[in-house]
């Protein structure tokens, strides 16, 4: 079946597809305001997605008129090797066998290998909560699909919404009024001044204290090469990528998928100039790698990877994160989406964080009841503190 209509009494109307190749032609008139909701990103996740994630894209339409593009993902969390090892105690043991049991088939609205409201765009011609409740019909839609395919869906959530947009859903229409509504760890977000032209405009609207640590940072890293890698050289490079990346997801603290080996290689193909890879050598050998989105005015950070043992010497995680500032500043970029993980040492170079919000759903009461007295304790707890870097 490549998709599915469904006339709501709204008026409406909604096409679930399969692949890029279905969607209608003018798709991009909405999907180019945010390049996760693009034919070409699509492409992407067609041809890389993680083993255990199956994508589809959802199209809202009144009468015969384009008015909003969605993603969804469903998530199969049998598949995975590990949850993240970083935590060795009973409280992993426990999450396993939670999610083993009661959640390992997870239908997101949204996009689970990102930080942010990278939901859906909708036409101003229709209201968020019109737009959202539409996208209800259609996450019921595709768990009967799923359903269909021997796959039962345990929980279906929305994912990564402002407190803003929470307060719209729940006072125009309390589309949630059912759902355990969650808050994971916050989005990190760096604003850049209009004023800053140059890295040295951000050095300068530092604290001494961090001036200092950005200095220390800088001589620590010398005798690193930074080098922008082309399509070729992520290709050379592919093995060892994937293990410093690697290295880096299996030892978080929790994890929901991992990036295929040719993920990478597939995102420069298909983004080109618009997905930049840096790698960072250290006597001709390739110990760490950053990648960079740009999203419109927008630069979106992505996966990274790194030899544990040089980077606690060099420093080279901080190194890469005034890297990424620096080129954001220098390009005329407004924001970077620094997303979760690391709070605290990306709040020291000047990242504030975002609250985001999520509602979820069980398929049976149980269950429900199970996952929201879990969730808290599923959900690994960061104590971070806040910093301000600047004068």
């Amino acid at each position: 079946m490549n998709y599915i209509l469904s006339e709501l009494k709204t008026a409406i109307s909604y096409q679930i597809y399969e692949t890029k190749e279905q969607l209608p032609e003018n798709w991009e008139e909405l999907g180019c305001q945010n390049i996760f909701l693009s034919k070409d990103y699509f492409e992407i996740l067609d041809k890389s997605a993680p083993n255990n994630m199956i994508c589809h894209y959802i199209g809202l339409f009144e009468e015969q008129k384009l008015v909003g593009v969605a993603i969804s993902q469903f998530l199969d969390l049998n598949k995975l090797e590990s949850f993240g090892e970083r935590d060795r105690c009973i409280k992993t043991t426990a999450r396993k066998f939670i999610l083993k049991n009661f959640a390992s088939h997870v239908l997101l609205i949204g996009n689970n290998m990102l930080t942010g409201q990278n939901s859906f765009v909708f036409s101003d011609s229709i209201s968020k909560p019109e737009g959202i409740k539409a996208l209800k019909k259609a996450s019921i839609d595709l768990k009967h699909k799923f359903k269909s395919m021997g796959k039962k869906v345990h929980i279906i959530t929305f994912k990564d919404y402002t407190e803003e947009d929470i307060e719209k859903f729940a006072i125009d229409l309390n589309l949630f009024k059912n759902n355990y509504k969650y808050s994971t760890q916050p989005n990190m977000i760096f604003n850049i001044p209009f004023e800053w032209k140059s890295e040295q405009d951000y050095i300068n609207s530092l604290l001494k204290k961090y001036r200092d640590q950005y200095k220390r940072a800088r001589k620590k890293a010398e005798g690193i090469e930074k080098r922008k890698l082309h399509l070729e050289d992520i290709i050379v490079h592919e093995e060892t990528i994937y293990n410093l990346y690697y290295h880096v997801a299996k030892n978080a603290p929790f994890n929901t998928f991992f990036l295929t080996k040719n993920h990478f290689r597939i995102f420069k193909e298909t983004l080109q100039d618009k997905f930049l890879f840096y790698g960072y050598f250290l006597d001709g050998k390739l110990i760490g790698f950053n990648t960079l989105i740009k999203n419109g005015d927008t630069i979106d950070t992505y996966f990274l990877g790194y030899d544990d043992t040089i980077q606690r010497e060099k420093m080279l995680y901080l190194n890469m994160l005034y890297d990424m500032i620096a080129y954001s500043i220098n390009k005329g970029f407004k924001e970077i989406i620094f997303a979760r993980t690391a709070l605290e040492i990306k709040s020291s170079v000047g990242a504030k964080p975002m609250k985001m919000f999520g509602f979820a759903k069980h398929s049976s009461s149980v269950g429900d009841l199970v996952f929201e007295k879990a969730f808290n304790s599923l959900e690994p707890k960061v104590v971070w503190q806040e910093r301000n870097p600047f004068k």
